[in-house]
């Protein structure tokens, strides 16, 4: 069975618009750049990375395939897998548009507020945190302490949210009175509405203002380095038109954004970057030559690539706007399971090598090898963990106490009944 994906006469066509277009947009000092881990952009490389994004977000690349009347590039998903793999093979940091909200606002927002909260997302020009987890309230989100009070034509929200967004190009080390506008333009967030309504009933989604009075934010010092920040909502002031989906919808507006961020959207990526330069300082060194050690490098190979063609499964099914079932949380069980997997194998092979970090003269590879150990720990957690994504692929196949389906999305809306 032929895996490989073939390209069209108009994709090599684009294929070089869009490589033209990057090279003459991205100075060589910019690449290779591996990073996942944002500790590691300066302030410097971080804005320079925003204004390209605004750059390919006037061009309509940032969203090829959404609508050019919000700010999409109306383009079709072949085109899309161009775009993806062009700027996969720069590995530009913190580049990778969030879907999340943009996807709650296309599928539950009103006319309006996709007018008024879209375009400058799918422009490139707004800064997006997701503030879901609380402190009590991570794998069980439903049971969030954050209160929002109608108040007038307003919502007033007051509580405490954990490990969002990142430090925004500071290397950990933020002026001491930076503000949380100075980092992000708006936040998506749920908070309860009702607190006597049933469970899943009982929240709203809404969209807060990063210059909202009343926010402030503490930085957390994490293992994955991302310089990651709890935001207090103190009695915030947030429009009634900045609440998506209606009172008591905010449960199922939110699974719409968890929808895409367990994998249900896919990804069209080249095979883990680190995998990659595991095989090859394995063939540098010799190891390759070794009976056990090739073992090692032939599972870490194949995780890489089953996870690399699930990911274009689903966004083949997502683009070709076919409804899902337990595929989204499949992608996501598979990537963290693969990723602890491959780390263990790296680690056997390639011993201490593999510890050491972009601060090391010896370090090889930007650090990515010791960047992908300790991302290996952290990325089981985000999204729903490696059990709670288990318990989804149950529900989703039948084999739970419950059958359930899965959430709906811009490819599915107006699908389910």
């Amino acid at each position: 069975m032929d895996f490989e994906y073939h390209y069209t006469s108009e994709q090599d066509a684009f294929r070089n618009e869009v490589s033209a277009w990057l090279d003459e947009n991205i100075p060589d000092e910019r690449r290779p750049y591996f990073t996942l881990d944002n500790s590691h952009v300066d302030k410097d490389a971080y804005e320079w990375s925003s204004e390209l994004r605004q750059k390919m977000g006037e061009k309509g690349w940032l969203f090829p395939t959404w609508p050019v009347e919000y700010g999409g590039g109306g383009l079709s998903a072949e085109h899309d897998v161009v775009i993806q793999e062009e700027v996969g093979k720069r590995r530009l940091p913190g580049f990778a548009p969030g879907e999340l909200m943009p996807a709650a606002v296309m599928v539950w927002g009103t006319d309006e507020q996709k007018e008024k909260l879209l375009k400058p997302v799918l422009k490139g020009q707004t800064e997006l945190f997701q503030l879901f987890t609380e402190p009590g309230a991570g794998s069980d989100l439903a049971s969030l302490k954050t209160r929002a009070v109608k108040d007038g034509d307003d919502w007033v929200i007051t509580g405490e949210k954990v490990f969002v967004g990142d430090h925004r190009g500071y290397r950990n080390n933020p002026p001491a009175d930076l503000e949380i506008k100075d980092q992000v333009d708006e936040m998506f967030t749920l908070a309860i509405t009702d607190p006597d309504a049933p469970r899943h009933r009982n929240m709203g989604y809404f969209i807060v203002p990063g210059d909202a009075p009343g926010v402030t934010f503490q930085q957390l010092d994490l293992l994955a380095d991302w310089g990651k920040l709890q935001i207090y909502l103190d009695n915030v002031r947030v429009p009634n038109e900045r609440l998506i989906g209606g009172e008591g919808q905010g449960w199922q507006v939110a699974q719409t954004s968890l929808e895409l961020e367990h994998g249900g959207g896919g990804q069209v990526v080249p095979r883990e970057h680190a995998t990659e330069r595991f095989i090859e300082l394995a063939k540098e060194t010799g190891k390759i030559r070794d009976p056990h050690d090739q073992q090692a490098l032939m599972d870490a190979f194949i995780d890489t690539e089953i996870g690399r063609l699930i990911g274009l499964r689903n966004y083949w099914m997502y683009e070709s706007k076919q409804e899902m079932s337990y595929e989204g949380s499949q992608n996501s069980l598979w990537r963290k399971e693969s990723m602890l997997r491959i780390a263990d194998n790296m680690r056997d092979v390639l011993g201490l090598e593999t510890l050491i970090d972009v601060d090391d003269p010896k370090v090889r590879y930007w650090g990515e090898l010791e960047n992908y150990q300790r991302e290996s720990l952290v990325r089981a957690h985000p999204g729903g963990t490696i059990e709670v994504q288990k318990v989804i692929v149950a529900r989703r196949l039948g084999v739970s106490r419950t059958k359930e389906r899965a959430a709906v999305t811009p490819a599915t809306s107006g699908k389910q009944s």
